[in-house]
C-alpha cells in the first residue's frame, strides 16, 4: 500500500481506532471515497479491546469493505507483545525504541525485523522524538529530536525496515502553539533514502502543510486525536439534548457521524480517494 502511493504521490491515511464503531466509520468511509486506509491500535487500545476481538472484527471489515486495508501496531514497543500479535495475525507493525540512544535503536528493531520479515509482516521504526502525548507515550516538547537525514540513511540499511517515522517538528496530540514543520529536513530525508517515510501527529496540522509533506515524500499520515475530539464531543452534545439517553446504538450514532466528517476530510488531504 506504502510502495504504491509513493508511486503514486499520494499517502495512506492511518487512522487510529479503538472499537466496532470507530473502526466501522473508517471503513464505510474508505469504501465510499475507494481509499486504501490503516486502522492503527496504540498498546492501550490492544489491551482495552482484546487482540482477538480486534483481529476478528478488522479481518471481518476487509471481507466486507472489499478495500485496501492493514491493520496496524501503532507506537509499540514490548517486543514479545509484538511477536505475539505478529504471530495472531496482525501484518503490520511500528517497533517504537526512538527513546534509546541511536544504536541501541538500531539493535531493537532489528529483532523485530528479523520476526515480522518471516510473518510476512511490515515494520515500521522511528527516528527522533515527537514531543506530545499518545495515549500512556508522553515526550515532552524539550526532549523531541529532530531525524537527522544521514543517520536515517545508516539507520534503514542496518535494520532493514519497511518505512520509516520522521520527527520533522510535528507533535501528538492537538498543538497548543502553532506548529513549524522543517521541510528542508524532510526534503534532504528523502533525497537520501528510498523507503516510504511516515508522518506522525498529523491531528491539527493546516492542511496545506500536510500537502507539501506528501509532496515531499510522506506517503503515510497517522491521525489519532481529531478523531477522538470529535467522536467524543458529538456524544457530549448528544447528551446535553438527550440527558435521559440510556441506548447506545442512538447516542453512538452522531459520534460516528461527527468522526465520519474528520475520516472524509483526512482522505481527501492524502489525495488517496479513488486509489483502489
Amino acid at each position: 500500500m506504502l510502495a504504491q502511493a509513493q508511486r503514486g504521490g499520494y499517502a495512506v491515511p492511518a487512522f487510529n481506532i479503538h472499537n466496532l464503531e470507530t473502526i466501522q466509520v473508517v471503513m464505510e468511509t474508505a469504501a465510499e471515497m475507494s481509499s486504501p486506509v490503516i486502522l492503527a491500535g496504540t498498546p492501550s487500545t490492544f489491551s482495552y479491546a482484546g487482540s482477538d476481538y480486534l483481529i476478528a472484527i478488522c479481518q471481518q471489515a476487509a471481507e466486507r469493505y472489499k478495500v485496501p486495508v492493514a491493520l496496524h501496531l501503532d507506537h509499540h514497543e514490548d517486543i514479545p507483545d509484538i511477536f505475539q500479535k505478529v504471530s495472531a495475525g496482525v501484518r503490520s507493525a511500528m517497533i517504537d525504541a526512538s527513546h534509546f540512544p541511536f544504536e541501541e535503536n538500531i539493535q531493537i528493531v532489528k529483532q523485530v525485523v528479523n520476526y515480522c520479515h518471516q510473518w510476512d509482516c511490515t515494520v515500521e521504526a522511528e527516528l527522533g522524538r515527537l514531543g506530545g502525548q499518545e495515549d500512556d507515550l508522553v515526550v515532552d516538547a524539550a526532549d523531541a529530536l529532530f531525524t537527522d537525514p544521514d543517520s536515517a540513511v545508516t539507520f534503514i540499511q542496518q535494520t532493514r525496515i519497511d518505512s520509516l517515522a520522521v520527527a520533522i517538528g510535528t507533535a501528538h496530540g492537538m498543538y497548543k502553539n502553532e506548529p513549524r514543520l522543517d521541510f528542508d529536513r524532510l526534503h534532504k530525508i528523502r533525497q537520501k533514502t528510498e523507503i516510504p517515510l511516515v508522518l506522525h501527529g498529523a491531528s491539527g496540522i493546516p492542511d496545506a502543510d500536510v500537502l507539501r509533506c506528501i509532496d515531499l515524500g510522506i506517503c503515510k499520515v497517522n491521525v489519532a486525536t481529531e478523531l477522538k475530539i470529535a467522536f467524543s464531543d458529538a456524544i457530549k452534545h448528544y447528551f446535553l439534548e438527550n440527558p435521559e439517553a440510556t441506548d447506545p446504538r442512538h447516542y453512538l450514532v452522531p459520534g460516528k457521524a461527527a468522526m465520519k466528517a474528520v475520516v472524509m476530510d483526512k482522505i481527501r488531504v492524502c489525495k488517496s480517494a479513488g486509489k483502489l
